[in-house]
Order: C-alpha cells, then structure tokens, then sequence
C-alpha cells in the first residue's frame, strides 16, 4: 500500500494496493505516465534492479552498455566514447535503472548509470575485478591491463565478471 499526490490531471491523493503495472486511478500508470506528478511516501527495502541513473540529452539514441563521454561540441550534453583513455568518460548507457532521476528532457536522451551494476560493452581480454576504461572501439570499453598508464579520470567501472575472447562482447 502507497500514498501519492499529484498536480496536473489526477489531482488530489489516492491510496492504492499494487498487484501488477503500479496505478492508482483508470489510465494512470505510475511507471510510465510522465505527464503527471506523483511522490511516493513509504520506505523501499529491495529494487528489482541495480543501477541509479540520470538522463543526458545525447547526439543519438545509444544501445544498452555503450561507454559515454561528455559531449564537447556544446550541442548535446553526452556522446559515445571513440578513444582510450578518455579521461571525460561520464559512464554507461543503462538497462533497466531502479532509480532514473532527471527524467524528463527535450529532445534526444540516454539514461547514464552512473551508480550500480549496468552490462559494459568491452573489447578485448577482461578479468573480474579489473578497471574498465574507454578503449578505441568507439562506445567500448576495455581493461586497464591493455595500456601502460591510467588515471582514476579515465575508470568507468570494474568488471564483475571475466571476458575471455579478444574481439568485441
């Protein structure tokens, strides 16, 4: 059971038991009706997913694990990564976020994870536990073990899991 408020169409408060898609009225849905706003009033214990998130406008729409950086033209706030050491790296496009702040924006926009366990696309060898850096393969990252040096400016994350082929996964 949650309380929620809103402003805009379906003012007012309702209070509502969850037993499938999250509504509290016909024809509002809280997972995907933007147009109202609502405050949830409760405690959370468990998420069904493992990333925080927040939304960047970006040049275009990036596949699920690609590595971002920040976008330096000053058109878009965020671009796919295309060199090693990219010490403007700004994290990885998210899958299914349990937290998406900032989110709503005009015009085109990826979700960043930028907290949590998101998949990485990465290219080359990768062990558990190393660094992950932005690689050549544009949108790709890769193990620090591939270069000499690197700064925590250049980390995007740590692999939790080993990749054992050279090529792109």
């Amino acid at each position: 059971v949650f309380t929620a408020t809103g402003n805009g169409v379906g003012t007012g408060t309702a209070t509502a038991t969850v037993g499938g898609p999250a509504t509290i009225k016909a024809g509002i849905n809280l997972n995907t009706d933007y147009y109202n706003k609502f405050v949830f009033h409760g405690t959370a214990t468990t998420a069904q997913y493992a990333d925080v998130a927040e939304l960047y406008t970006s040049d275009i729409e990036y596949a699920p694990g690609t590595v971002l950086t920040n976008n330096t033209d000053d058109s878009q706030e965020v671009t796919q990564t295309t060199h090693s050491l990219d010490n403007n790296v700004i994290g990885v496009v998210t899958t299914d976020p349990a937290l998406l702040i900032n989110s709503v924006l005009p015009g085109t926009t990826v979700g960043v994870a930028l907290l949590g366990r998101t998949p990485c696309k990465v290219t080359g060898e990768v062990t558990k536990g190393d660094r992950i850096i932005s690689s050549d393969v544009p949108g790709h990252g890769q193990s620090v073990n591939a270069v000499e040096e690197f700064s925590y400016q250049h980390v995007v994350g740590r692999a939790i899991e080993s990749k054992t082929t050279p090529g792109e996964g």
